[in-house]
């Protein structure tokens, strides 16, 4: 009855109900495990929570894991390293969780997990995916394109990207995405600047860019970046979109309040969360890996671009 057989009448479900909420009934979830075999827990390696996206993302993990009947049990990285993910591992398998899901997008994360012999499903945010680990990720080449492509048809030709940390395979996928935007406009390549995704790099980044004045655009890998690059040209009277548009990406909820409004490429990284769970709970009822699945990104228009008035600025 408790839990939802297709055979009991809906007028005994009601009074069960009924009584259950008039006695305070909890359901005993350590003699659930014994018959079912599942611990009803779902182990979260985690990394980077203070960026803005892992930790939206770690959210819809939790809510829907929370809706599914699960609870969460996290292990956050001060380091990525591959003995932190071995020891992370190892402490989920110690819970006899039922399931993984990684958010630790780098490069080396899933080469990492191939190593182990991992006996529960394993979902890893930010990767393709492989016969022995799911992935979960937001389109970033297609997100990446949009930004391009948007700057492209407002007539800009000299665009720069200020990317992420190379080991961050987000910031690979971006990077790779506004080459092939620009390889299909026959536009050049070359204005590539690394930042570290903090406003302050954004900032010192801005100013470089700001004294060489050699570009019209800026696709920016991600919002926090953007804003510092605002922060600079401000501080040397360089006008957005007058003479500099910038296109970020996230859509942090602040976006819309930068001067001027930001125009990005937005993430759901909740829904990427729950689609995590989804993989996961499938994998769990198959015993088998659920292949991956993307989570499509969209432009926010704002007023942070516009056409090109002029040369190089």
């Amino acid at each position: 009855m408790i839990n939802n057989h297709p055979n009991v009448s809906t007028a005994t479900r009601e009074k069960v109900e009924s009584a259950i909420v008039e006695l305070g009934y909890r359901r005993n979830t350590a003699a659930r495990s014994l018959v079912t075999r599942r611990s009803q827990i779902i182990g979260v390696l985690a990394s980077e929570l203070s960026q803005y996206g892992p930790a939206r993302t770690l959210l819809g993990v939790e809510q829907a894991a929370r809706d599914a009947g699960y609870f969460v049990s996290i292990a956050a990285l001060r380091e990525v390293t591959t003995e932190g993910i071995l020891n992370a591992v190892s402490h989920f398998t110690d819970q006899a969780v039922d399931g993984i899901v990684v958010l630790v997008p780098h490069a080396d994360t899933v080469r990492a997990l191939e190593e182990m012999n991992l006996s529960v499903p394993v979902v890893a945010v930010g990767a393709p995916g492989n016969s022995n680990v799911s992935g979960a990720r937001v389109d970033q080449r297609h997100g990446a394109r949009l930004a391009v492509r948007h700057l492209v048809e407002l007539g800009h030709r000299r665009i720069a990207h200020v990317c992420g940390p190379p080991h961050w395979t987000d910031s690979g996928e971006r990077a790779a995405g506004w080459r092939e935007a620009l390889r299909d406009a026959e536009l050049d390549d070359q204005f590539l600047l690394e930042g570290d995704w903090s406003a302050g790099s954004g900032y010192h980044i801005g100013r470089r860019l700001g004294a060489e004045r050699q570009v019209t655009a800026l696709f920016v890998g991600n919002d926090q970046m953007a804003l510092g690059v605002l922060r600079a040209f401000a501080e040397a009277n360089v006008r957005v979109p007058q003479d500099v548009s910038i296109v970020g990406f996230d859509d942090q909820p602040e976006s819309g309040y930068f001067t001027p409004p930001l125009t990005t490429v937005r993430q759901d990284f909740e829904e990427l969360g729950r689609r995590c769970v989804d993989v996961m709970l499938r994998g769990i009822a198959a015993n088998a890996v659920e292949g991956s699945i993307f989570v499509p990104p969209h432009l926010v228009l704002r007023s942070s671009t516009a056409p090109p008035r002029g040369p190089a600025f």
